[in-house]
């Protein structure tokens, strides 16, 4: 009668904790353009001409995808790219280049400088950024060979001043900032927290720092970023092959939206209604099984959600 006994304690043991785990609401994003990025990155919907901005950082690419059309417009860079967002000024946008921030005509492709910050450390690139309310792009570093806490984040003004805002980084990735502008949220990837922050819009100052949510090894990594109209974020996730949504406030997972890619590495809600969430990905770090699984990892994806986002904040004083 052992075995029966310990069967049943299992049974209800499992059944407890299948009790107590939270409910995880699932979704399923689909392809939306078929493409071989190398490393899909930055996604931002400019709400203004309902296209989707993104880059391919070892590609050295900016892209621009219009959903109506089902086309993408690239424009080659003369680096790695690690991040775009577009300007208040119409057809320009600013772009985080290898050697510092650009501003950039999206139709000539024409750059014109901003700020030379990092441009003295080559062994960095710049990854992943957005814009504050006032319009601030916030930008983060990385060492090209990963190398722990050789990395920064910064603050640079459309007038091209430019703050150290934390140093000792590993890998600068996802930011975002809540609707009352009280709050940041940032991610270091290969610490797996999400580190709050109190936000002084009127300075740009940030205080209070602490952890709002660590992710679960098992899942993946953080990468980048977006939140909702509801202050809830969602996370794109290196070796995860997905999109976690979580509650910043408990630190509680509440929906998943699995993705046909391996390396998930960001999303942006878009669309008319802003409620379509718009993911890229890379094509790199892959095993050969892992790229037989998914064929179409470095394209990007899109999923229908119950809840809608945010307008992204635009380079310089006009912000929206």
């Amino acid at each position: 009668m052992k075995p029966l006994l310990y069967l049943f304690l299992f049974i209800a043991i499992s059944s407890c904790k299948t009790k107590i785990l939270p409910q995880v609401k699932q979704y399923e994003a689909s392809l939306e353009y078929e493409t071989k990025s190398q490393l899909g990155e930055g996604a931002f919907w400019n709400h203004k001409t309902q296209e989707l901005y993104w880059v391919d950082i070892e590609g050295m690419q900016l892209h621009i995808y219009s959903p109506q059309t089902k086309t993408n417009r690239s424009l080659e860079m003369p680096s790695r790219i690690g991040t775009v967002v577009p300007s208040a000024v119409n057809a320009k946008a600013v772009v985080a280049l290898q050697d510092g921030i650009y501003n950039i005509d999206v139709h000539s492709g024409d750059l014109e400088l901003v700020s030379e910050i990092e441009r003295d450390i080559p062994s960095n690139r710049f990854n992943d950024g957005k814009c504050d309310p006032s319009g601030r792009l916030w930008v983060g570093s990385m060492a090209l060979d990963q190398k722990q806490y050789e990395a920064n984040l910064y603050m640079v003004t459309e007038n091209g001043e430019a703050t150290l805002k934390k140093d000792s980084v590993t890998i600068s990735n996802g930011i975002v900032w809540t609707k009352d502008k009280s709050t940041m949220y940032y991610i270091d990837t290969p610490t797996l927290e999400i580190k709050a922050y109190d936000y002084d819009d009127a300075t740009g100052a940030i205080t209070n720092e602490r952890v709002a949510v660590t992710v679960n090894e098992s899942l993946g990594f953080p990468d980048g970023m977006t939140i909702d109209a509801n202050d809830m974020l969602w996370v794109a996730l290196w070796n995860g092959n997905a999109v976690v949504n979580y509650n910043p406030k408990s630190g509680k997972l509440l929906s998943k939206v699995e993705v046909p890619a391996h390396n998930v590495t960001s999303c942006a809600f878009g669309g008319p209604n802003l409620d379509v969430l718009y993911i890229t990905s890379s094509s790199l770090d892959m095993t050969e099984d892992e790229k037989e699984q998914y064929p179409f990892a470095g394209s990007l994806f899109k999923v229908k959600l119950d809840v809608k986002g945010v307008k992204g904040d635009f380079f310089g004083s006009a912000g929206k």
